[in-house]
């Protein structure tokens, strides 16, 4: 859902934000180092997760010291273990003590969210479904959590109100009905989703011809009865009170796309640690 032009702005963008949110006029403590002085720095993993964000930390370090020379074992989407060496680094000492923290909470955040969304792809696993991820994104980090959903095994949508089209409640209500709301989108260039609340509903999309269908907060019975509605003629999503305990069964059902917000919200930091040896 995104270019490679636009991951590189988002994460000069993202890093800009974050250094001026920490370094602010100047690094007090970080001053108090000779400022030719250069240092070698290790980052270790202290839990299993799986690797994301390594251009946002090298970014970090980049801005503030063009020269720094960044050594990776492990690449974004691979498994890291406990005490692992993920990466050295070589530069001027100021620079690393600055960058520090913005560069370890791009790689513990991105990484956290990448291994959600392995923990709900695995959980599906040999199903026609894939997990997908929504706008229940961290505040200015939506491409870079995004990104995260991917290296985990997971699907990304639209990436905001932008680029593609989900009709919701109120949209229908304020159009007329679910063929009037539909019929206005009948020249769109963008996806086009419309959510239904049950299988009346559904029936009333699919004969105004959708093609992706958001089924909200259906039970298990629900989802296996509008599966053998839709026959096919129309792409099903999953979504509301998904998780790990349900979304296998949810998956069975036959749906085709399952989303949830858990895999970029409900998240916890992986435990990093960097230590300067030199």
């Amino acid at each position: 859902m995104f270019s490679p032009e636009q991951l590189n702005l988002a994460i000069q963008q993202n890093i800009t934000s974050a250094l001026h949110e920490d370094i602010g006029t100047g690094d007090l403590t970080a001053a108090l180092i000779p400022a030719d002085k250069i240092a070698t720095a290790t980052v270790i993993s202290r839990e299993k997760a799986i690797l994301c964000g390594t251009a946002w930390f090298e970014a970090c370090f980049q801005r503030l010291d063009p020269t720094v020379k960044i050594t990776w074992f492990s690449q974004d989407g691979q498994c890291i273990g406990v005490d692992q060496m993920l990466c050295e680094i070589t530069g001027n000492a100021r620079a690393l003590l600055s960058a520090e923290r913005p560069a370890l909470n791009f790689l513990q955040t991105l990484s956290a969210t990448a291994t959600a969304a392995q923990r709900y792809a695995l959980a599906i696993a040999g199903t026609q479904a894939v997990i997908m991820d929504t706008r229940k994104t961290l505040p200015g980090l939506r491409i870079a959590q995004k990104y995260a959903v991917k290296c985990g095994g997971g699907a990304n949508q639209r990436i905001g109100l932008f680029d593609g089209i989900l009709i919701k409640e109120n949209h229908i209500a304020a159009a007329g009905s679910i063929a009037a709301v539909l019929h206005a989108t009948r020249n769109a260039s963008v996806p086009v989703q419309i959510e239904v609340e049950n299988l009346d509903e559904l029936q009333q999309a699919l004969n105004a011809g959708a093609k992706l269908i958001l089924l909200d907060n259906f039970g298990i019975t629900e989802m296996i009865l509008a599966v053998s509605l839709t026959q096919g003629r129309a792409e099903l999503e999953a979504s509301g009170n998904v998780d790990l305990r349900n979304i296998r069964a949810i998956a069975e059902t036959g749906v085709q796309r399952i989303s949830t917000g858990a895999i970029t919200k409900h998240i916890l930091a992986v435990d990093l640690s960097m230590r300067i040896s030199t």
